[in-house]
């Protein structure tokens, strides 16, 4: 009975070591390339960042968003390049940053706290793109008035941060 019960113990714990080593750290290399793929399944995202917001990438054919959590130390980015793919915003790269200098004319860098990031994940009153970046929730780099210009969209990126699933215990 008691090896029964410490073999029980032994594989709930195996499973369940399994099971939280599977789900990425929020933010991480993984965690950026399950965002891409959820990034190309939101029609929100694809089609509203299309037309105009995915055709000003100064002759590219893509932008570039990296992001980060502040209170990670050492700051470590991930980086979501989205491609002009037809006049449709694709994901075509979620993971760690490939692209050392940023555009400021075209490309995004954002980055909040842990709070403020699981606040406009989970879309709550005062965490939308207006409201973070109204009250500094949300901090970034780029093209401002272009940013403002596809708020709901933009809407969709931050909610997407809490769609992907993730452990946000630890750090990248």
């Amino acid at each position: 009975m008691i090896s029964r019960r410490i073999t029980l113990v032994l594989s709930l714990a195996l499973c369940s070591a399994g099971a939280s080593a599977a789900t990425p750290v929020f933010m991480s290399a993984q965690w950026a390339a399950e965002a891409c793929q959820a990034w190309n399944a939101d029609e929100e995202l694809t089609e509203g960042l299309g037309g105009d917001w995915i055709g000003n990438n100064a002759g590219r054919g893509y932008k570039v968003i990296q992001i980060y959590r502040l209170d990670c130390e050492g700051q470590k980015k991930v980086e979501l390049t989205i491609t002009d793919e037809n006049g449709l915003a694709k994901c075509t790269y979620g993971g760690a940053v490939t692209n050392t200098e940023l555009n400021p004319d075209v490309d995004y860098l954002m980055y909040a706290t842990d709070e403020d990031w699981a606040c406009m994940g989970e879309g709550s009153w005062g965490c939308g793109p207006m409201g973070a970046m109204a009250t500094g929730k949300l901090k970034f780099d780029g093209p401002k008035m272009e940013a403002m210009s596809v708020m709901g969209p933009f809407q969709g990126f931050l909610l997407l941060t809490g769609k992907v699933e993730s452990d946000r215990n630890s750090c990248p």
